[in-house]
């Protein structure tokens, strides 16, 4: 392993461990299965720690983390199966606020994840390393074995179909 074995690993890939679990929950929705999945891919990571090429292992892991979830994707039988994760639970907001408030942000936060939900798996990936993980479109575009015009690309339309989407479940009827 290059940069003294585990010690390496541990410098150049183990801090990314958050990352590597976000963009998995928001690819597989499931926690659990997104918890099975990093663990399958830092496995993978360990094995495969002599291919890193350069310092920052961040796009090298989530491009690992995000193949071993599509391989998991690709394996579901039902689209039932899928379990939703509670914003609201999993957040961690220690502050405390009024009772109306509080209706206003988790609304929101239910909002934002259905409007993510309903995205295509690659645009759904695209916002969730860019503006989540705050990825370079260079990582993204490593990250995900895709040219960095198609990251710009698959960005601007997941803005715009997630904008549309929210815009569409802020009017109520009268």
């Amino acid at each position: 392993m290059p940069s003294g074995g585990l010690e390496g690993f541990d410098a150049s890939v183990l801090r990314y461990l958050d990352a590597a679990y976000n963009l998995a929950r928001y690819l597989l929705r499931d926690p659990h299965d997104a918890e099975d999945a990093v663990q399958d891919a830092f496995l993978r990571a360990v094995r495969h720690f002599g291919s890193l090429r350069g310092s920052d292992g961040r796009a090298w892991l989530l491009s690992i983390v995000r193949n071993t979830c599509f391989t998991r994707l690709r394996g579901r039988r039902r689209a039932a199966e899928a379990v939703e994760f509670d914003e609201v639970e999993h957040t961690a907001q220690a502050s405390e606020s009024e009772p109306e408030a509080d209706l206003a942000r988790a609304m929101a936060a239910v909002t934002l994840r259905e409007g993510l939900d309903r995205l295509p798996v690659e645009f759904r990936e695209a916002l969730v390393l860019r503006e989540l993980e705050g990825l370079s479109y260079k990582e993204i575009a490593q990250a995900t074995g895709v040219p960095i015009g198609t990251v710009m690309s698959r960005l601007a339309r997941a803005r715009r179909h997630l904008s549309i989407a929210l815009g569409a479940a802020g009017k109520v009827e009268d």
